[in-house]
């Protein structure tokens, strides 16, 4: 009896590496697939994610008869998040934003002494990569 029970208890330990080899297998086939498929789906994303080009806003703050208003504040609003970056124009009028998303939409104004100048819009459907404004300060 106690060889068939020695006999038994080999062919369990065999039948158990088997279905351990298996079961391995299995699992490493089953992390490798979702892998790969992620690789081969991630790739066009992030390849386009990485020919994307930044897009940059420049130009220059004037009153009605285009004279230059150095100090001006220039401000910059991301319509999605409603986050807004500000720029103070130099001693020649001028402003520049950079680094801005290709996927997002913009909103661009400039104040001088209390008076707002014309709002403009950039949009993400727009594929130009830099703009040119020149915002005009009206007094009242």
């Amino acid at each position: 009896m106690k060889m068939m029970t020695f006999s038994l208890t080999t062919k369990m330990k065999k039948m158990n590496k088997r279905a351990s080899r298996t079961a391995l297998l299995l699992a490493v086939a089953t992390l490798m697939v979702p892998g790969a498929l992620c690789i081969t789906v991630g790739t066009p994303s992030l390849l386009a994610q990485s020919t994307q080009k930044d897009r940059t806003v420049d130009g220059k703050v004037v009153n009605k008869t285009e004279a230059i208003l150095p100090g001006s504040v220039v401000y910059l609003k991301d319509t999605k998040s409603l986050s807004v970056k500000t720029y103070i124009c130099d001693e020649e009028g001028k402003y520049h934003f950079g680094a801005l998303s290709q996927n997002t939409d913009y909103e661009l104004w400039a104040t001088s002494n209390g008076v707002k100048s014309n709002t403009k819009s950039i949009s993400s459907f727009d594929s130009k990569s830099s703009y040119y404004f020149v915002l005009t300060v009206s007094g009242k």
